[in-house]
């Protein structure tokens, strides 16, 4: 059988694909490097992709993509192109929603453990849910196990828009479930439902985590950890630290990145006085209760920022410990630079990524300390990159 379009794309070595398809700043479009930061080298892993949503790395160096309407592939450490069988029979996509958040287990190369976010319909309808698959030594298939950790979580059905769904696990081993509002205007500030939250939930289980904030609360689900949020795309766990930020797309307004703590507000309230869904209002109202201020907002225009993850290891030189987020609208990589208070100390686009390979999805740092980035451009041209410095 002759190799796909994909096997060709990383061909049978992925090391000597990374070096022949490397560009550096002196080749890329783009604003200027700050001082002393190092030259990164930009290389295609994978191509022939349709709205890649996230990706992640295993402990043996294989990483994992999935696709909005559907699929998971790997490619392993020795480039091999794996389409990885898994049931995605009740998938509900459509607009925004669709397969979308990938995490990993953290003990993965025990468990064989992954965890999707996604749009499932039956005859009830579609609601959003978090799925856990075990994944076969080869990386040929996926099995759920648990159908599902989370359900519940709102879709909306006549569009699919603001559909979340970002998964991290943060430094306690809780899962965090970032989801969107679906375009109601109740739903933020509403802490029964679970749209337009972040939620912190026991993966082996289902439940809450220990801790949470409205655990008793009756007028609250006791998954929810922090509410008011408009379509949380991004979530980042800081390195060393308890610090989760999460990139919300926003309205005409702003674009906002934000330090979360639990019980916080992210003062987003659409509802607007005939019941519809008002997007002139900001994206945080500081005058609603527990309201926390953004650690960054773009302003107008906004630029639709989606994931994010931070860089971190002593290769990343003066870039060590960034935030950077993808950027959809005015597209590239926005870095971002913030102290120990989560305030913000700097920012930049980083230059080999800027209007170079389109929208960008998902940034997210590889277990060997790269970083790796969906596009999101749709029609079969969608492509996984590995960034890391020359």
């Amino acid at each position: 059988m002759p190799p796909t379009a994909r096997e060709l794309a990383v061909g049978p070595c992925m090391g000597a694909l990374l070096l022949l398809a490397a560009c550096t700043a002196d080749d890329a479009s783009g604003g200027d490097r700050p001082d002393g930061a190092p030259a990164l080298e930009v290389t295609v892993v994978l191509d022939g992709l349709d709205h890649p949503w996230d990706v992640a790395q295993a402990p043996d160096g294989t990483l994992v993509v999935d696709e909005r309407s559907g699929g998971l592939t790997a490619v392993r450490p020795d480039g091999e192109v794996v389409e990885v069988a898994a049931d995605f029979g009740d998938l509900y996509a459509d607009g925004e929603t669709g397969l979308m958040g990938l995490v990993l287990d953290p003990g993965f190369d025990d468990s064989r453990r992954l965890y999707t976010c996604q749009g499932v319909e039956d005859d009830g309808g579609a609601e959003i849910q978090v799925i856990a698959w075990t994944v076969a030594e080869d990386w040929r298939s996926a099995t759920r196990v648990a159908d599902p950790v989370v359900g519940g979580i709102p879709a909306n059905e006549a569009t699919g828009r603001h559909g979340g769904c970002r998964l991290r696990f943060d430094p306690e081993g809780a899962l965090l479930v970032g989801t969107g509002d679906n375009a109601v205007g109740s739903y933020p500030q509403d802490r029964a439902v679970l749209g337009g939250k972040v939620l912190r939930v026991d993966a082996s289980t289902g439940a809450p985590w220990p801790g949470n904030p409205f655990a008793t609360a009756p007028d609250a689900s006791p998954l929810v950890w922090t509410y008011g949020h408009r379509n949380v795309q991004g979530l980042a766990v800081r390195p060393g630290t308890g610090q989760v930020f999460a990139a919300e797309q926003g309205t005409g307004r702003d674009d906002e990145v934000t330090l979360l703590s639990p019980g916080a507000n992210g003062g987003y309230d659409p509802d607007g006085d005939d019941g519809g869904y008002d997007e002139s209002v900001p994206m945080t109202d500081l005058d609603l209760p527990d309201a926390v201020p953004a650690t960054w907002a773009s302003g107008d225009p906004t630029i639709a920022t989606s994931g994010a993850t931070f860089l971190a290891g002593p290769q990343w030189g003066t870039y060590d410990g960034l935030l950077v987020v993808g950027v959809q609208k005015d597209t590239g990589l926005l870095a971002l630079r913030v102290g120990a208070d989560g305030g913000l100390v700097e920012q930049f686009r980083v230059p080999e990524l800027e209007d170079v390979h389109g929208r960008l999805r998902s940034p997210q740092l590889g277990s060997d300390g790269a970083l790796y980035v969906t596009t999101d451009n749709g029609d079969d041209e969608d492509v996984l990159l590995r960034v890391a410095p020359a």
